[in-house]
């Protein structure tokens, strides 16, 4: 099997790297594995492959032979309970009564100027940056059209707009400074076409990607990207966001083939077709990824999907410190294995999850893969020499 080989180079291409490191690291050599199939479309299983956010109950399950020396920690805050806010400003002007009534003939019930629904919108509790002005209305676009003729009113009264998803995100894009329309998409969340033997789907920008992965579960896909529960992929479009499986799978720019946008004036643009390849014009996908809503309102979305791996298995490593972590996680990528997932907690991280979950894991620098295949891939992971437990899903 290829996977075997490349275990394989690991032993040989880590020595060198394993035989500089502490003894400490070297002396208690043990490791456990336990390896489970991953639940297939086959398996009447409900659940997603791989959440990621299942990993601390890893962590909690974990038995550890490997207990370095606890050093106090240098990146704790000496204020544990202070928190850093930047405030937007902006200059606000009151929508005219005309362009909320010409905005209620198209939404119908679907718009508020409810104060708490516009301060929900204005001041999202994800957001590290606060806005001193929030939205003067909200309205829920249910389809491309109605997106359309509500960016075209907004065009013909100078109104700001600021396109609204799952709010998860913390850059502060959905803030609204100057006050204006916000836009939620969280009403388009269809599934507009699933191509299994072409591996893309096309979707709306409301759904959300946890939805998606349970629609697509029985054809035996799923979409990689996981940045956390709550967020949409009209969102996750417009942040460029990552999640845990960005080493093995790319990050969002890299599992959008196409969409379509709303742009200022309300004209609709679409950035390219579902070839895979194509060279033909500029690359408008990557433009509008990205941009944080300020090109464009995404109304459409097509998606590169994956098969879901057979097996996996998480490993788990403690270290002495962050530099011992980061040389074997360099040492793994540069095997050639097949990491599909890699996360680094310090010792802060590890303390917050002792906290949270009532245990009592070695406050140190600590490595998380996730390693996944067709086979059997436990019993090969042996010529990591460092402590692990695996765990799986």
């Amino acid at each position: 099997m290829a996977m075997s080989s490349r275990f394989t180079r690991l032993r040989h291409s880590s020595k060198s790297l394993f035989n500089s490191t502490p003894s400490l690291l070297r002396s208690s050599f043990s490791t456990k594995l336990i390896t489970t199939p991953t639940p297939t479309a086959n398996s009447g299983s409900s659940r997603h492959p791989f959440p990621f956010w299942s990993l601390p109950i890893a962590v909690a399950a974990g038995s550890l032979a490997l207990y370095p020396q606890s050093n106090p920690s240098l990146c704790q805050a000496p204020n544990a309970n202070a928190r850093t806010e930047f405030v937007v400003k902006g200059s606000h002007k009151d929508v005219p009564q005309e362009l909320i009534n010409e905005l209620k003939a198209v939404c119908k019930d679907n718009m508020t100027v409810d104060y708490e629904e516009r301060y929900n919108h204005g001041k999202p509790q994800n957001s590290f940056h606060k806005a001193v002005n929030i939205p003067d209305l909200v309205v829920f676009a249910r389809s491309e059209e109605e997106v359309c003729k509500i960016v075209k009113l907004c065009d013909k009264h100078k109104v700001p707009i600021v396109p609204y998803g799952g709010a998860t995100s913390i850059e502060g894009h959905t803030l609204s400074p100057h006050g204006g329309v916000c836009i939620d998409m969280s009403s388009m969340k269809n599934v507009k076409a699933l191509h299994v033997e072409d591996m893309d789907v096309i979707v709306e920008p409301g759904i959300g990607w946890m939805e998606l992965n349970e629609y697509l579960e029985p054809y035996g896909l799923f979409f990689p990207l996981d940045p956390g529960p709550g967020a949409t992929i009209g969102g996750m479009c417009a942040t460029r966001c990552s999640g845990s499986l960005a080493v093995r799978y790319g990050t969002m720019r890299d599992n959008v083939i196409s969409l379509k946008a709303v742009l200022a004036n309300g004209e609709v643009v679409k950035t390219a077709s579902r070839a895979r390849k194509s060279a033909a014009g500029y690359d408008l996908t990557r433009l509008m990824i990205g941009s944080e809503g300020t090109l464009g309102v995404i109304t459409e979305v097509t998606l590169r999907l994956q098969k879901i791996p057979q097996y996996s298995v998480v490993a788990m490593c403690n270290f002495p410190s962050i530099k011992d972590a980061a040389d074997v996680a360099i040492a793994t990528m540069l095997s050639g294995i097949q990491v599909s997932r890699v996360e680094l907690l310090d010792e802060v991280q590890v303390r917050a999850i002792n906290i949270a979950n009532g245990k009592n894991l070695p406050e140190t620098p600590t490595l998380m893969f996730e390693f996944i295949g067709t086979g059997q891939i436990g019993p090969l992971l042996f010529p990591l020499e460092c402590q692990l437990f695996f765990c799986s899903f």
